[in-house]
């Protein structure tokens, strides 16, 4: 798949359009904001469960190199948790995290296979699934932001991504790409080498983490 090419182009104006169709819909009240989220939940983790039972039965089980450590791996749950408890923190937790970072994967795609191979349409499925879950539930009005949810929200990141690095330097993995950056193109690119980068992606993280809060400001009043 050629990256921002008419196949890319084309799933990401999908996976926003479901996203704000949706959203609206649920904030009008023209369906019902329960149905739509519990759908939303149980077909994430449906798709989920399907893509580890396919990877784990063609690959096998290697620890620790094939585990669902990833960022995205986490927050697809968050969304299923989100979606069907409606938990404040979850709620918090994935959607900067969750819009972030599988907003910049489906960005920037970085696929095994190539389209319109089941793994690279899962990949589309997972990410944009947490896009459109977790959109639904803020911008819908079904679960909105409290005040200072930035910063738990960003609190947190740094706290998974503690426990991910210091996994990564007892197994030698290289879960959320603290060690290298990915094989494919990345917003990583742009920065300095390890471990510059890192420092260079967690100021980045907190920026998006901002321009994420702007559109729920009216609701939250404060970060």
């Amino acid at each position: 798949m050629k990256l921002f090419g008419p196949i890319h182009l084309t799933l990401l104006a999908a996976i926003a359009l479901l996203g704000v169709l949706l959203a609206w819909a649920c904030r009008t009240r023209r369906v019902s904001a329960r149905a739509v989220r519990i759908t939303l939940g149980l077909a994430l983790a449906a798709n989920e469960l399907v893509w580890w039972a396919f990877r784990y039965s063609h690959e096998g089980f290697h620890f620790p190199r094939n585990l669902p450590l990833q960022l995205c791996d986490v927050t697809v749950w968050m969304t299923v948790a989100a979606c069907l408890t409606l938990k404040p923190w979850v709620v918090e937790f994935d959607y900067f995290a969750g819009m972030a970072g599988a907003g910049m994967a489906l960005l920037t795609p970085d696929l095994w296979t190539p389209w319109p191979s089941y793994p690279a349409a899962y990949f589309f499925l997972a990410h944009g699934g947490i896009v459109v879950g977790i959109g639904v539930l803020v911008f819908g009005g079904i679960a909105p932001l409290r005040p200072g949810a930035v910063w738990r929200a960003y609190g947190g990141l740094f706290c998974y991504a503690a426990l991910v690095g210091a996994f990564n330097a007892v197994f030698q993995t290289n879960y959320m790409y603290l060690c290298t950056r990915p094989k494919n193109a990345s917003v990583l690119d742009a920065f300095g080498p390890w471990p510059v980068y890192l420092v260079q992606a967690a100021g980045f993280a907190l920026f998006l983490y901002f321009l994420l809060w702007l559109p729920t400001r009216r609701d939250t009043n404060r970060y």
